[in-house]
């Protein structure tokens, strides 16, 4: 199953300038993967670096949970009365900049989900070199 943003923005509540996934391209069981085009018109361009952009690793980060917020999403019923709150990251690692012209690729998996609590484990991939990798534990809760 794939979502473009219209589909997207009906399971997360993320608007602009905030919403950092672009498409999900397939959600396959447990299993998720996302893209974000990164382009030079990022607000975040402006100040991080001049003359030097580099995407924040925290906003990586960030879209890595949207899109294991999606994942979640899939796997609960009347998703449109729930939120998805993250509640941990272990493991986080960059390993290279990300930078406009980019493609990020996002590939997650859900490890565990009991009740509304669920572990996951997310990749950040540009042209199929991973550049950012995390766990995150994440709970459901009611609007």
């Amino acid at each position: 199953m794939a979502y473009d943003i219209r589909k997207i923005m009906e399971k997360i509540p993320h608007r602009y300038p905030f919403l950092l996934i672009d498409r999900v391209i397939s959600i396959e069981g447990q299993k998720l993967v996302a893209i974000k085009n990164v382009t030079f018109n990022e607000p975040f361009f402006q100040g991080h670096f001049p003359n030097h952009p580099v995407m924040p690793g925290v906003l990586i980060i960030e879209a890595m949970a949207q899109a294991g917020g999606m994942l979640l999403m899939g796997a609960v019923d009347n998703p449109e009365t729930k939120v998805v709150y993250f509640m941990s990251l272990d493991g986080v690692k960059f390993r290279r900049p990300v930078v406009p012209g980019d493609q990020l690729r996002f590939e997650l998996e859900m490890l565990q989900f009991r009740g509304r609590n669920c572990r996951m484990r997310g990749v950040a991939y540009v042209d199929g070199q991973p550049v950012a990798e995390a766990e995150m534990a994440a709970r459901i809760i009611d609007r």
